[in-house]
């Protein structure tokens, strides 16, 4: 008779410890995707700048560094070797992609550009995806850093080795306004 309440307690216990392993590496896999969700938005992103700096080259040939930040920003992020090196050139070239439209609103001839408005728009429906893909990962990362720190799959969590991840936030830069000067 102990021995099959032994095999019982044993045989749950191991229940246990599977289904809080699979869920963490359900909620670890989910990061992953949603990560990958905002590297295809800023692949997207990074693929119309260059079409809008050569749109914007002829209208601002004085504002060149202002085009370089957000050439320098961009290579910055595909360089990037780890989470919060692009974070960093992420908020370098969102910072940059701000000055820029900003500075377009002194070239009149360059705000009607069908092309520029094309690209604008773009640009802007992206930001928006990557806003959205942004918060999709941090709910995930939400969710498994709480998998990995709450009782009792923490101890699971432990046992096989399972880290926190880290959320995606705006750096001091991309809080402060951005600051335009003709």
């Amino acid at each position: 008779m102990p021995w099959i309440i032994l095999i019982v307690v044993l045989l749950v216990l191991g229940i246990f410890i599977g289904s809080v392993y699979n869920s963490l590496v359900s909620l670890r896999n989910k990061v992953r995707d949603q990560y990958s969700q905002i590297d295809v938005q800023l692949k997207r992103r990074f693929d119309l700048i260059p079409n809008l700096i050569e749109t914007v080259k002829g209208y601002m040939k004085h504002e060149s560094e202002t085009l370089e930040n957000v050439i320098k920003a961009r290579n910055n992020y595909v360089n990037a070797n780890n989470l919060e090196g692009q974070l960093e050139a992420d908020g370098e070239l969102s910072k940059a992609m701000s000055r820029l439209f900003a500075l377009s609103e002194s070239y009149p001839d360059l705000k009607a550009n069908e092309n520029f408005l094309q690209l604008q728009g773009e640009l802007r429906e992206t930001e928006e995806q990557i806003s959205y893909a942004r918060s999709f990962y941090n709910d995930s990362v939400l969710k498994l850093n709480n998998k990995i720190e709450m009782f009792p799959s923490n101890i699971v969590a432990g046992i096989f080795g399972f880290k926190k991840e880290t959320f995606f936030e705006a750096s001091n830069e991309e809080r402060q306004n951005v600051k335009v000067k003709f």
